[in-house]
Protein backbone atom coordinates (compact mmCIF):
# COMPACT_ATOMS: atom_id res chain seq x y z
CA UNK A 1 0.00 0.00 0.00
CA UNK A 2 1.76 3.29 -1.30
CA UNK A 3 0.33 5.36 1.33
CA UNK A 4 1.89 8.59 0.08
CA UNK A 5 0.60 8.76 -3.26
CA UNK A 6 -2.43 10.78 -4.32
CA UNK A 7 -5.93 9.72 -4.96
CA UNK A 8 -5.56 7.43 -1.20
CA UNK A 9 -8.92 5.34 -0.10
CA UNK A 10 -10.49 6.57 3.23
CA UNK A 11 -8.82 3.24 4.46
CA UNK A 12 -5.14 4.69 3.55
CA UNK A 13 -6.19 8.49 5.15
CA UNK A 14 -6.77 6.40 8.08
CA UNK A 15 -3.36 4.99 8.28
CA UNK A 16 -1.21 8.00 7.12
CA UNK A 17 -3.25 10.05 10.46
CA UNK A 18 -2.06 7.34 12.74
CA UNK A 19 1.79 7.91 10.89
CA UNK A 20 1.61 11.24 11.70
CA UNK A 21 -0.03 11.05 15.10
CA UNK A 22 3.19 9.49 15.65
CA UNK A 23 4.69 6.92 13.88
CA UNK A 24 6.95 6.57 11.38
CA UNK A 25 6.53 4.09 7.78
CA UNK A 26 9.77 2.06 6.37
CA UNK A 27 9.16 -0.83 4.26
CA UNK A 28 5.71 -1.34 5.25
CA UNK A 29 6.43 -1.30 8.90
CA UNK A 30 4.94 1.11 11.20
CA UNK A 31 6.93 1.44 13.96
CA UNK A 32 6.02 4.36 17.08
CA UNK A 33 8.88 6.66 17.38
CA UNK A 34 10.29 6.20 21.31
CA UNK A 35 11.10 8.55 23.46
CA UNK A 36 14.91 8.01 25.68
CA UNK A 37 12.31 6.78 28.52
CA UNK A 38 10.70 4.20 26.19
CA UNK A 39 13.51 2.94 24.56
CA UNK A 40 14.75 1.55 28.41
CA UNK A 41 11.04 -0.65 28.11
CA UNK A 42 11.11 -1.96 25.20
CA UNK A 43 10.95 -5.42 25.36
CA UNK A 44 12.69 -6.66 21.95
CA UNK A 45 11.94 -10.58 22.54
CA UNK A 46 8.03 -9.57 22.08
CA UNK A 47 6.38 -7.81 18.80
CA UNK A 48 3.11 -7.25 18.02
CA UNK A 49 2.05 -7.87 14.60
CA UNK A 50 -1.20 -5.30 13.62
CA UNK A 51 -2.46 -7.54 9.99
CA UNK A 52 -5.37 -6.16 8.72
CA UNK A 53 -6.09 -8.63 5.71
CA UNK A 54 -9.97 -8.92 5.09
CA UNK A 55 -9.58 -10.61 1.56
CA UNK A 56 -9.64 -14.66 3.19
CA UNK A 57 -13.06 -13.41 3.85
CA UNK A 58 -16.48 -13.45 1.88
CA UNK A 59 -18.50 -11.72 4.35
CA UNK A 60 -19.92 -8.83 2.88
CA UNK A 61 -23.38 -10.94 2.76
CA UNK A 62 -23.37 -11.54 6.72
CA UNK A 63 -23.69 -8.10 7.53
CA UNK A 64 -26.67 -6.54 6.27
CA UNK A 65 -26.34 -3.59 8.48
CA UNK A 66 -23.24 -2.52 6.04
CA UNK A 67 -25.49 -0.89 3.24
CA UNK A 68 -21.94 -0.63 0.90
CA UNK A 69 -20.75 -4.24 0.57
CA UNK A 70 -17.00 -2.94 -0.12
CA UNK A 71 -16.77 -1.74 3.03
CA UNK A 72 -18.48 -4.73 4.74
CA UNK A 73 -15.67 -7.20 3.29
CA UNK A 74 -12.88 -4.80 4.02
CA UNK A 75 -14.29 -4.64 7.64
CA UNK A 76 -11.60 -6.51 9.09
CA UNK A 77 -8.74 -3.91 7.87
CA UNK A 78 -10.52 -1.68 9.91
CA UNK A 79 -11.06 -4.06 13.55
CA UNK A 80 -7.63 -4.36 12.86
CA UNK A 81 -6.89 -0.48 13.23
CA UNK A 82 -9.54 -0.50 16.27
CA UNK A 83 -8.35 -3.58 17.98
CA UNK A 84 -4.47 -1.77 17.86
CA UNK A 85 -6.32 1.33 19.20
CA UNK A 86 -7.76 -0.41 22.25
CA UNK A 87 -5.12 -3.20 23.05
CA UNK A 88 -2.71 -2.11 26.01
CA UNK A 89 0.75 -1.51 25.09
CA UNK A 90 3.83 -3.47 26.72
CA UNK A 91 6.70 -1.74 25.26
CA UNK A 92 6.85 -4.04 22.14
CA UNK A 93 8.04 -3.12 18.75
CA UNK A 94 5.31 -2.82 16.69
CA UNK A 95 5.03 -3.90 12.86
CA UNK A 96 1.90 -3.59 10.27
CA UNK A 97 1.85 -5.85 7.60
CA UNK A 98 1.15 -4.21 4.27
CA UNK A 99 -2.51 -4.96 3.33
CA UNK A 100 -4.05 -4.01 0.32
CA UNK A 101 -7.16 -1.71 0.45
CA UNK A 102 -8.43 -1.98 -3.18
CA UNK A 103 -11.09 -4.22 -4.24
CA UNK A 104 -11.35 -4.83 -7.67
CA UNK A 105 -12.53 -8.32 -9.04
CA UNK A 106 -12.11 -10.52 -6.40
CA UNK A 107 -11.05 -13.93 -8.38
CA UNK A 108 -10.87 -17.46 -7.18
CA UNK A 109 -8.01 -18.71 -7.86
CA UNK A 110 -7.25 -22.58 -7.47
CA UNK A 111 -10.16 -22.57 -5.02
CA UNK A 112 -9.24 -20.02 -2.85
CA UNK A 113 -10.76 -16.25 -2.97
CA UNK A 114 -8.12 -13.77 -4.03
CA UNK A 115 -5.54 -16.24 -3.51
CA UNK A 116 -2.77 -14.31 -5.26
CA UNK A 117 -3.09 -11.14 -2.75
CA UNK A 118 -2.82 -13.28 0.17
CA UNK A 119 0.14 -15.12 -1.32
CA UNK A 120 1.81 -11.60 -1.38
CA UNK A 121 0.72 -10.65 2.34
CA UNK A 122 1.78 -13.67 3.35
CA UNK A 123 5.25 -13.65 1.91
CA UNK A 124 5.77 -10.06 3.92
CA UNK A 125 4.49 -11.06 6.82
CA UNK A 126 7.10 -13.81 6.73
CA UNK A 127 9.68 -11.22 5.84
CA UNK A 128 9.12 -9.08 8.36
CA UNK A 129 9.11 -11.95 11.10
CA UNK A 130 12.41 -13.06 10.11
CA UNK A 131 13.87 -10.07 10.08
CA UNK A 132 13.24 -8.79 13.22
CA UNK A 133 13.26 -12.74 14.92
CA UNK A 134 10.58 -12.34 17.99
CA UNK A 135 10.54 -14.80 20.49
CA UNK A 136 6.96 -14.04 21.35
CA UNK A 137 4.45 -13.04 19.03
CA UNK A 138 0.76 -11.11 19.79
CA UNK A 139 -0.66 -10.87 16.84
CA UNK A 140 -3.91 -8.39 16.09
CA UNK A 141 -6.56 -9.03 12.95
CA UNK A 142 -7.93 -9.14 10.72
CA UNK A 143 -9.55 -12.05 9.47
CA UNK A 144 -8.53 -15.95 10.87
CA UNK A 145 -6.05 -16.39 8.33
CA UNK A 146 -3.77 -14.14 10.13
CA UNK A 147 -2.17 -16.63 12.79
CA UNK A 148 -1.09 -18.89 9.85
CA UNK A 149 2.36 -16.57 9.24
CA UNK A 150 3.17 -16.07 13.18
CA UNK A 151 1.99 -19.62 14.30
CA UNK A 152 3.84 -21.59 11.71
CA UNK A 153 7.01 -18.94 12.33
CA UNK A 154 7.00 -19.77 15.76
CA UNK A 155 6.37 -23.98 15.07
CA UNK A 156 9.91 -23.59 13.04
CA UNK A 157 11.51 -21.02 15.45
CA UNK A 158 11.37 -23.95 18.33
CA UNK A 159 11.38 -26.87 15.94
CA UNK A 160 7.92 -28.13 16.62
CA UNK A 161 8.37 -27.99 20.08
CA UNK A 162 4.83 -25.97 19.74
CA UNK A 163 1.28 -26.78 20.49
CA UNK A 164 -2.38 -24.35 19.30
CA UNK A 165 -5.20 -23.87 20.82
CA UNK A 166 -7.92 -22.15 18.42
CA UNK A 167 -10.46 -20.98 20.19
CA UNK A 168 -13.35 -20.57 17.88
CA UNK A 169 -17.00 -21.08 16.74
CA UNK A 170 -15.52 -23.04 13.52
CA UNK A 171 -13.11 -25.55 12.81
CA UNK A 172 -11.40 -23.81 9.49
CA UNK A 173 -10.07 -26.94 8.14
CA UNK A 174 -12.31 -26.21 5.10
CA UNK A 175 -9.80 -27.31 1.60
CA UNK A 176 -9.31 -25.03 -1.41
CA UNK A 177 -12.50 -26.80 -3.77
CA UNK A 178 -14.82 -26.86 -1.10
CA UNK A 179 -17.80 -24.93 -1.52
CA UNK A 180 -16.61 -21.85 0.58
CA UNK A 181 -13.55 -20.43 -1.44
CA UNK A 182 -12.42 -18.10 1.87
CA UNK A 183 -8.91 -18.36 3.21
CA UNK A 184 -9.67 -17.70 7.01
CA UNK A 185 -11.75 -20.70 7.03
CA UNK A 186 -8.63 -22.86 5.65
CA UNK A 187 -6.52 -21.13 8.43
CA UNK A 188 -5.90 -24.52 10.65
CA UNK A 189 -5.60 -26.72 7.66
CA UNK A 190 -2.80 -24.21 6.23
CA UNK A 191 -1.21 -24.17 9.87
CA UNK A 192 -1.03 -28.17 9.40
CA UNK A 193 0.56 -27.81 5.65
CA UNK A 194 -2.69 -28.75 3.88
CA UNK A 195 -4.14 -26.45 1.17
CA UNK A 196 -3.29 -24.22 -1.68
CA UNK A 197 0.26 -25.33 -2.78
CA UNK A 198 1.60 -22.03 -3.65
CA UNK A 199 0.68 -20.81 -0.04
CA UNK A 200 1.63 -23.95 1.98
CA UNK A 201 5.10 -23.87 0.29
CA UNK A 202 5.84 -20.18 1.78
CA UNK A 203 4.88 -21.49 5.25
CA UNK A 204 8.11 -22.36 7.83
CA UNK A 205 6.97 -25.44 9.73
CA UNK A 206 3.32 -27.43 10.23
CA UNK A 207 1.36 -28.40 13.20
CA UNK A 208 0.41 -32.26 13.78
CA UNK A 209 -2.96 -32.70 14.62
CA UNK A 210 -1.99 -34.38 17.84
CA UNK A 211 -1.27 -30.68 19.31
CA UNK A 212 -4.18 -28.96 18.05
CA UNK A 213 -6.86 -28.58 19.92
CA UNK A 214 -10.10 -26.29 19.54
CA UNK A 215 -11.88 -24.44 22.21
CA UNK A 216 -15.45 -23.18 21.44
CA UNK A 217 -16.45 -25.39 18.57
CA UNK A 218 -19.66 -25.27 17.93
CA UNK A 219 -20.63 -24.87 14.57
CA UNK A 220 -19.24 -27.02 11.56
CA UNK A 221 -21.54 -25.50 8.74
CA UNK A 222 -20.96 -28.65 6.91
CA UNK A 223 -21.49 -32.50 7.67
CA UNK A 224 -18.09 -33.09 5.76
CA UNK A 225 -16.34 -31.01 8.03
CA UNK A 226 -17.03 -32.97 11.09
CA UNK A 227 -16.14 -35.97 9.35
CA UNK A 228 -12.81 -34.21 7.83
CA UNK A 229 -12.02 -33.22 11.72
CA UNK A 230 -12.20 -36.99 12.96
CA UNK A 231 -9.86 -38.10 10.24
CA UNK A 232 -7.54 -35.69 11.22
CA UNK A 233 -7.81 -36.73 14.54
CA UNK A 234 -8.07 -33.24 16.26
CA UNK A 235 -10.02 -33.34 19.54
CA UNK A 236 -12.30 -30.24 20.67
CA UNK A 237 -14.15 -28.49 23.78
CA UNK A 238 -17.54 -27.25 23.33
CA UNK A 239 -18.37 -24.19 25.44
CA UNK A 240 -20.07 -26.24 27.86
CA UNK A 241 -17.06 -28.19 28.72
CA UNK A 242 -15.04 -25.06 29.28
CA UNK A 243 -18.05 -22.74 30.94
CA UNK A 244 -17.30 -23.46 34.50
CA UNK A 245 -13.71 -24.94 34.79
CA UNK A 246 -10.44 -25.60 32.22
CA UNK A 247 -10.01 -28.85 33.92
CA UNK A 248 -10.55 -30.79 30.52
CA UNK A 249 -8.34 -27.90 29.30
CA UNK A 250 -5.37 -28.34 31.28
CA UNK A 251 -5.73 -32.20 31.25
CA UNK A 252 -5.28 -31.82 27.32
CA UNK A 253 -2.05 -29.44 28.12
CA UNK A 254 -0.44 -31.93 29.89
CA UNK A 255 -0.38 -34.54 27.49
CA UNK A 256 0.42 -32.52 24.48
CA UNK A 257 3.72 -33.10 24.28
CA UNK A 258 4.59 -29.65 23.67
CA UNK A 259 6.40 -26.86 26.55
CA UNK A 260 5.22 -24.02 24.23
CA UNK A 261 1.67 -23.06 22.92
CA UNK A 262 0.25 -20.65 20.57
CA UNK A 263 -3.40 -19.40 21.11
CA UNK A 264 -5.79 -18.28 18.70
CA UNK A 265 -8.70 -16.48 19.51
CA UNK A 266 -11.58 -15.67 17.26
CA UNK A 267 -14.09 -13.37 18.37
CA UNK A 268 -17.26 -15.04 17.04
CA UNK A 269 -16.45 -17.81 19.54
CA UNK A 270 -18.18 -14.93 21.97
CA UNK A 271 -21.88 -15.22 22.72
CA UNK A 272 -23.50 -12.90 21.21
CA UNK A 273 -25.95 -12.52 23.83
CA UNK A 274 -23.31 -10.92 25.46
CA UNK A 275 -21.41 -9.04 22.98
CA UNK A 276 -21.68 -9.33 19.03
CA UNK A 277 -17.64 -8.39 17.84
CA UNK A 278 -17.73 -10.77 14.93
CA UNK A 279 -19.39 -11.85 11.30
CA UNK A 280 -20.18 -14.83 12.87
CA UNK A 281 -23.54 -14.44 15.56
CA UNK A 282 -23.82 -18.37 16.62
CA UNK A 283 -25.85 -18.84 19.58
CA UNK A 284 -24.69 -20.10 23.11
CA UNK A 285 -21.14 -19.21 23.09
CA UNK A 286 -18.22 -18.44 25.29
CA UNK A 287 -18.85 -15.41 27.84
CA UNK A 288 -16.07 -13.02 27.84
CA UNK A 289 -14.55 -13.85 31.15
CA UNK A 290 -14.35 -17.68 30.05
CA UNK A 291 -12.34 -16.55 27.52
CA UNK A 292 -10.30 -14.69 29.49
CA UNK A 293 -10.06 -17.33 31.93
CA UNK A 294 -8.95 -19.96 29.37
CA UNK A 295 -6.17 -18.08 27.75
CA UNK A 296 -5.07 -16.99 31.34
CA UNK A 297 -5.28 -20.46 32.33
CA UNK A 298 -3.20 -22.02 29.49
CA UNK A 299 -0.37 -19.13 29.89
CA UNK A 300 0.15 -20.63 33.60
CA UNK A 301 -0.06 -24.31 32.44
CA UNK A 302 3.06 -23.55 29.43
CA UNK A 303 5.04 -20.56 27.91
CA UNK A 304 2.68 -18.77 25.97
CA UNK A 305 4.91 -17.60 22.69
CA UNK A 306 1.60 -16.53 20.21
CA UNK A 307 -1.27 -15.10 20.91
CA UNK A 308 -3.82 -13.77 17.55
CA UNK A 309 -7.18 -11.78 18.07
CA UNK A 310 -8.79 -11.66 14.88
CA UNK A 311 -11.90 -11.33 13.26
CA UNK A 312 -13.18 -8.28 14.58
CA UNK A 313 -16.08 -6.78 12.52
CA UNK A 314 -16.77 -3.09 13.96
CA UNK A 315 -20.16 -2.69 12.31
CA UNK A 316 -21.08 0.16 14.11
CA UNK A 317 -17.46 2.36 13.94
CA UNK A 318 -18.00 0.86 9.98
CA UNK A 319 -21.54 2.70 10.06
CA UNK A 320 -20.38 5.80 11.88
CA UNK A 321 -17.35 6.18 9.65
CA UNK A 322 -19.45 6.16 6.56
CA UNK A 323 -21.96 8.87 8.41
CA UNK A 324 -19.32 10.99 9.37
CA UNK A 325 -17.70 11.04 5.86
CA UNK A 326 -21.02 12.56 4.50
CA UNK A 327 -21.12 15.66 6.46
CA UNK A 328 -19.67 18.56 5.32
CA UNK A 329 -16.63 19.92 6.29
CA UNK A 330 -15.04 16.63 7.28
CA UNK A 331 -14.54 15.65 3.86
Amino acid sequence: MHVLQKGRTRYERIFVARVLAGGVVSGGVQQKVPTNSEVMKTNTSTIRLVYPQWQGGNVAAMVPEVENPDDAARGYYLGAQLLDFLAPRGGQETLTVPVSTQIGERRVTDGVLDRDVILRQTKAALGMLRASDPGRIVTLGGDCSVSVVPFTYLAAKYGGDVAMVWIDAHPDITLPGDPYPGYHAMAVTACMGHGDAKIVAELPAAFDPSKILFVGLRNWERDEIKARQHQYGIKHLTPEEVAADSDALRAWLKSCGASKVVVHFDMDVLDPAEIVAAVGTDPDGMKIEAVVRVINDIAAEKELVGLTVAEPMPRTAIRLRDMLGRLPLLE
